[in-house]
């Protein structure tokens, strides 16, 4: 008897499941977005420091890469000036003398050397490739 009680349950439960809840009994599952104040900035400014001058270099030399450049530069506060070098893949070494101010930038590139023409290294395959072969079919399918 009890098992007729819940089948017959079941059945209006499914019934009544395919008409629309009112709307007075619907509540959204979700919340609105909250709603924020707009940005408001700091109002304490940060403080205008003036241009400080100073001394920078430094140098690459590696052997093992073939790395070599170099840079150095200075400022008085007003007026950058400074050079870098590099040694290109070539064998030609640039040096670029740059200088900036309160009417631009602007560079001077200078080259040294002759460019050298490397051949390329010719292929040379270190082992033989693998030989492929079907494999043996070691099993029968029964269908």
């Amino acid at each position: 008897m009890a098992a007729k009680i819940i089948f017959l349950a079941a059945y209006v439960s499914v019934a009544l499941a395919q008409y629309a809840a009112p709307a007075a009994f619907y509540k959204p599952a979700y919340s609105p977005a909250p709603v924020y104040a707009a940005y408001k900035p700091y109002a304490v400014a940060e403080p205008a420091y003036p241009p400080a001058p100073y001394n920078f270099e430094y140098a690459v030399n590696d052997y093992q890469t073939g790395d070599v450049k170099s840079q150095a530069e200075a400022s008085d506060g007003k007026t950058v000036k400074g050079y870098y070098s590099l040694v290109e893949p070539d064998g030609t070494k640039r040096i670029v003398e740059y200088t900036a101010d309160d009417y631009g930038f602007n560079a001077v590139v200078k080259k040294e050397g002759s460019p050298v023409a490397y051949a390329a290294p010719a292929y040379r395959s270190i082992a033989a490739a693998p030989v492929y072969r079907p494999i043996a079919a070691t099993y029968k399918r029964a269908y």
